[in-house]
């Protein structure tokens, strides 16, 4: 038996092959099919089943595509009702993968139809469980995010119900088992998952909060519960998507896969309302873009931000990449649900340069030119999540989340000079690109962000002034 988790660090995410006796079974698979197929043919083995531990809401998965190219069949756990065709197994079913077995085990909780996964090898021996998003390491699914495509599916229902299946169906399993998850650290799936990306089951009876053997259900609500903060609004988009079925990733590929020239591109964007997005790093961003561009670089957490920042999953988008990050681009945002890329100018940015058209700029300096500057700004604002400001920030200092921007666009001052930071420079020069969009000139970003501010001689406070709330 061979099975090997598949990690893609840009959305937290892991898929996993498993392969006995010429046959293959892929969990919770990325858009992108084609390396699983891949791997299979130089295995000389078929795919058999695409397992899915749960309609997932920070991704879209591949079920469809790498179903209709390998005539392998998608299993859902107990309760599913996709618009496709899929098995729907019943609690406890056992599939055959070669000589090893795959046993569905319902876990309601995260989501109603929430299934693990009981691998059992070609002797017998009960090896690992892929538990979705039921039991990450260090934590456990968030049971709120339902209830933004099914109403009725409160986050304390859902709650109950994940607290009788940790309890019931995940616990009483042996403590050697391996536990692979869906995610690690950087998902919103949870709100304290580890870096790690598995562990023993013993060890998380051990050491994970949720699976304290003496916390009562009211307990295991209250901690769950509190601390959560609202989901990405692209979440329930997606699950609709898993749910509803897509086209297929070669129909993206093929709509998004055009090299256009800077004429072609002004045209294309004026005529279309598109959204030109510029993939490239913060640093070379700053120093000259389209004007009306967002940046969202492609080297940090992409999707995760093109999902809170671009609200409509269906908008239009046209791409200014890296050279030869033009497809990496696409993919990635339809990770997503971004389906809708129409094209890329083609050479990248230089080409918009060569042609002679305007260029917009954002202004950067140093932490230290910051406090050597200090009193030429009005104000300082924060752009990092409310839990890093409250641990930590820069005396005074105004915090409006990334996320939350386009709430308080009033807060930001047109007529003073401003300073704009984020923990390194990625987040803040997302919020730079916004502001100029809007209209706002007269900002710097810091470029080495709260890291660098920390490093010079700008007091830094640990406690949240509430005067600086907004």
């Amino acid at each position: 038996m061979k099975l090997e988790q598949i990690y893609t660090g840009c959305i937290a995410h892991a898929a996993y092959y498993l392969e006995s006796n010429g046959e293959v079974a892929i969990f919770d698979p990325l858009r992108e099919v084609q390396p699983y197929i891949d791997q299979a043919l130089k295995n000389n083995a078929q795919i058999k089943y695409v397992f899915e531990t749960h309609f997932h809401a920070d991704f879209v998965s591949g079920h469809l595509d790498l179903a209709k190219k390998t005539g392998a069949s998608i299993v859902y756990g107990p309760t599913a009702k996709p618009s496709f065709d899929a098995i729907v197994a019943e609690d406890n079913q056992i599939f055959k993968v070669g000589n090893c077995q795959v046993k569905a085990i319902h876990t309601p909780g995260h989501t109603m139809e929430s299934t693990c996964y009981l691998i059992i090898d070609e002797n017998g021996k009960e090896h690992c469980i892929i538990t979705g998003d039921t039991l990450f390491i260090g934590d456990v699914g968030r049971p709120d995010l339902a209830q933004h495509v099914i109403a009725d599916l409160t986050e304390e229902k859902l709650a109950a119900h994940l607290f009788e299946s940790l309890r019931n169906k995940i616990m009483p399993l042996s403590d050697d088992l391996i536990v692979y998850p869906n995610h690690g650290a950087g998902s919103a799936c949870g709100k304290k998952m580890s870096k790690e990306t598995t562990d023993t089951l013993g060890n998380q009876k051990k050491t994970n909060y949720a699976l304290r053997p003496d916390m009562t259900k009211e307990e295991f609500i209250k901690e769950l519960l509190t601390g959560l903060t609202a989901p990405p609004g692209y979440f329930p988009k997606n699950v609709l998507m898993n749910i509803q079925g897509y086209e297929s990733l070669d129909t993206v590929m093929e709509r998004g896969d055009k090299p256009m020239d800077a004429n072609t591109f002004e045209l294309v964007a004026n005529e279309t309302g598109a959204l030109v997005l510029d993939t490239r790093d913060a640093n070379d961003f700053a120093k000259g873009f389209i004007p009306n561009s967002i940046n969202i670089g492609l080297e940090g957490s992409f999707a995760m931000w093109v999902g809170e920042m671009i609200k409509d999953i269906k908008q239009e988008i046209l791409l200014v990449t890296d050279l030869g990050k033009e497809e990496e681009a696409i993919i990635r945002l339809s990770r997503v649900g971004y389906d809708h890329t129409i094209g890329y100018l083609k050479g990248g940015f230089d080409t918009w340069k060569q042609a002679g058209n305007i260029i917009d700029s954002v202004e950067r300096i140093s932490a230290v030119e910051l406090e050597q500057k200090v009193n030429e700004f009005c104000c300082i604002i924060d752009v990092r999540k409310k839990s890093e400001y409250d641990s930590e920030h820069v005396q005074g200092a105004i915090n409006i989340p990334l996320n939350d921007i386009n709430n308080h666009l009033s807060s930001f001052p047109k007529d003073k000079r401003f300073a704009l930071h984020c923990a390194g420079g990625y987040r803040s020069m997302i919020a730079a690109a916004i502001l100029k969009q809007r209209g706002w000139e007269n900002f710097v970003d810091i470029k080495e962000g709260f890291a660098g501010i920390k490093t010079t001689g700008l007091p830094v406070t640990e406690y949240v002034c509430p005067s600086t709330l907004l």
